[in-house]
């Protein structure tokens, strides 16, 4: 039977931030369009929270039963550890989507923008088949393809607009920025376990192109963000206060670049986690003023 502090640590608390900071970011670009709302805001936040918890336990159950964790050099996992059942695991994951879809639901109501079912029906779908299923895309190394998409872009911009009613430039670029740096925990995740991807038949992004380039493609997901700036601070010039995030950026970078491997890359993650939620709280601060 696992333990609390087991299934908290299952959660993966570190990855919490890539579910935060687009509803940051979000709300911040809804604000700067006059439609910024606290209780939509929270609903939007449970809606990501829920859903990140959700994918990290179906990421557990799936890639247990598989036997991929058999040899973890990562966090503490349920299933492969065999703490917990891979039933258990699996009706965690469940609990979690059911509870985002219920958040999801009121906050369609209350937005009147009923289309965002189908995109509440995705995210759910996404979540379960990155591991999950006969075919899980996050094995065939399109996993940043999709949290580009829903970490980022649907994130973001459905922030905004079931506040606002519409989004902008600013939203977009930030929607963009959240998907760079969200990609960017993904990269570093992956690329700590290429060894036992590779062994395992798990051909994520980072098994594929290797490690030198995959260090490369996680400085250029983490400079993009920065470079996103001036864009929105075309329309809201205070936007520029997101440049100071530049110094979260220099210890995780710098530990990629210098080649750290295995265990060490596991203050990466955390630190490109509080990257992205410095960034998010920042840009959404000066789209706010």
């Amino acid at each position: 039977m696992a333990t609390r502090s087991q299934w908290i640590s299952g959660a993966r608390p570190r990855t919490l931030p890539a579910a935060v900071s687009p509803v940051v970011a979000g709300t911040g670009a809804a604000a700067a369009l006059h439609g910024a709302d606290g209780v939509r805001a929270m609903l939007a936040l449970v809606v990501a929270l829920a859903l990140q918890v959700g994918v990290n336990y179906a990421n557990d159950y799936s890639d247990g039963i598989r036997g991929t964790d058999d040899v973890r050099v990562g966090p503490f996992r349920l299933t492969g550890s065999r703490a917990a059942t891979s039933s258990q695991v699996r009706n965690a994951a469940f609990t979690a989507f059911g509870v985002a879809a219920l958040a999801g639901l009121v906050l369609v109501a209350l937005s009147g923008a009923w289309w965002l079912l189908l995109v509440g029906a995705a995210c759910v779908a996404a979540a379960w088949f990155y591991t999950g299923g006969p075919r899980p895309y996050g094995y065939a190394g399109l996993g940043e393809v999709f949290v580009f998409v829903f970490f980022g872009l649907v994130a973001v911009l459905g922030t905004t607009y079931t506040q606002a009613g519409r989004v902008d430039t600013s939203a977009v670029a930030a929607a963009v920025a959240m998907g760079a740096l969200a990609c960017a925990i993904l990269v570093a995740n992956n690329l700590r376990d290429v060894p036992t991807d590779a062994l395992a038949g798990k051909r994520t992004l980072a098994v594929r192109l290797g490690d030198g380039a995959t260090r490369r493609l996680y400085v250029a997901l983490v400079a993009l963000p920065f470079l996103l700036v001036p864009v929105a601070a075309a329309a809201h010039p205070w936007a520029l206060l997101a440049l100071g995030a530049v110094a979260l950026a220099v210890r995780p970078v710098r530990a990629v670049l210098r080649g750290d491997k295995g265990l060490e890359l596991l203050p990466v993650l955390r630190d490109t986690g509080r990257l992205e939620l410095g960034y998010a709280a920042l840009l959404a601060l000066g789209l706010a003023l």
